[in-house]
């Protein structure tokens, strides 16, 4: 499909993890086997998922100090949840003006959301997730807790890897039925826990659990858990969202022009009372409704590539059509993390804007969002396709995606 190779000699970037292949970071599963026998069905206990070597690779974990520093920020979104006696307490981030309580104190957690957004160390141990697709690929959080901290027993509507970073944490987790909650608490915590089996992580361990799984991690000591999360949007959601895009496409569609006329109205006695012929036309015109995958298709692409709502991207320097084209020729470039990117058999997604290049173009692209970069030699054997090189330096000018920095030597 891909007449021009992404994967170049001076700056190739690592794929997804091969699907026949063992792997370490699944205990020795392939992609392929841990998707059929676990993925959406029962845990899985990993010890020594990263080893010591891969965490100092990747320059994981981040310090305690780095990740409590990251709830101070405006951007970044953060929850610090304690129990005192019995008592829960709930409250969000940003911690820049209302102090943390002190390390010493213990019973407390934060929570810092969307950490890959912010730390190219946190998105590269995302990236080691993307055997699974990018639609269903939400975020990582990271829970800094001291001792005894955590956020009670509760379950998660996705499927989730916690993955000890820092310190040690006890788990306890059941495929209870009961998941009924206790009221009145401003946390969702089960009110019949009832653990079956129960686990201490340390740092390079991990565990995966399905949805509706019950759990409860508890700090042994300081402690960090890299939580790597998945979009399950109900479909609730889904419907909601696509009668609102469904609205938009009618514009053009001829079967909804010109008003509701009754021409043969007859006087009324109950002026009161809807009239049944504007029923039976409003009917009449939605029954006509017709979607096919196609459209649906272009629904999803869209709105699962939209940003949320407090992201914000930062602009690069300004730079000339030419001079960004000469520069991205001889250093590359690379998606920015908070950029989301799809794509299908015809059409592209980015940031919730929709394009449908050529097929060439369209080809290159695929393969950029697979990749999130593109090395110097493959930009420049590329850069003479039609509309490539504005449309990379548009993006570029919305914060979209960087350039890549000279090539190291």
């Amino acid at each position: 499909m891909n007449e021009v190779p992404l994967y170049a000699a001076d700056g190739g970037v690592q794929p997804a993890l091969p699907a026949e292949r063992p792997a370490q970071l699944l205990g020795g599963l392939s992609p392929r086997d841990f998707m059929r026998t676990h993925w959406q069905k029962k845990p899985l206990l990993i010890r020594q998922a990263l080893s010591p070597e891969e965490m100092r690779a990747l320059h994981f974990p981040l310090s305690p100090e780095r990740v409590l520093a990251l709830a101070e920020r405006p951007d970044v979104e953060s929850r610090l949840i304690a129990q005192s006696r019995g008592r829960w307490t709930f409250n969000h981030g940003p911690f820049d003006e209302r102090p943390l309580p002190s390390r010493k104190t213990r019973n407390w957690s934060v929570l810092v959301q969307g950490a890959n957004l912010v730390e190219p160390a946190v998105e590269a141990l995302m990236q080691r997730f993307r055997f699974i697709p990018d639609a269903r690929l939400d975020d990582v959080m990271i829970s800094f807790a001291t001792d005894g901290g955590g956020v009670g027993p509760h379950f998660d509507s996705y499927d989730v890897f916690l993955l000890q970073a820092h310190g040690k944490r006890h788990w306890r987790i059941s495929a209870q039925d009961d998941l009924t909650l206790i009221p009145d608490l401003p946390l969702k915590i089960l009110a019949n826990f009832q653990p079956e089996e129960e686990f201490v992580l340390e740092p390079g361990d991990m565990l995966y659990l399905p949805p509706h799984y019950a759990h409860d991690g508890v700090a042994e000591g300081d402690c960090m858990t890299y939580s790597i999360g998945f979009r399950s949007p109900s479909y609730r959601e889904l419907a909601g969202h696509f009668l609102g895009f469904l609205s938009q496409t009618l514009e053009d569609d001829p079967n909804f022009e010109g008003r509701y006329a009754d021409p043969e109205q007859k006087p009324t006695a109950r002026p009161g009372e809807l009239p049944a012929a504007m029923v039976k036309a409003l009917a009449q015109k939605l029954n006509a409704l017709r979607w096919t995958p196609e459209l649906v298709g272009e629904f999803l692409g869209a709105y699962l590539s939209e940003p949320k709502d407090h992201v914000d991207f930062v602009t690069q320097p300004r730079l000339p059509l030419a001079r960004f084209t000469a520069r991205a020729r001889k250093e590359g470039i690379v998606l920015d993390a908070r950029t989301q990117a799809l794509y299908d058999a015809h059409r592209f997604w980015i940031n919730g804007d929709t394009f449908e290049p050529s097929g060439t173009l369209l080809a290159w692209l695929s393969a950029l969002a697979d990749a999130r970069r593109a090395s110097a030699a493959t930009v420049d054997a590329a850069a003479g396709l039609p509309d490539l090189m504005d449309t990379l330096h548009a993006w570029y000018e919305e914060g979209w995606l960087r350039l890549a920095g000279p090539a190291k030597r």
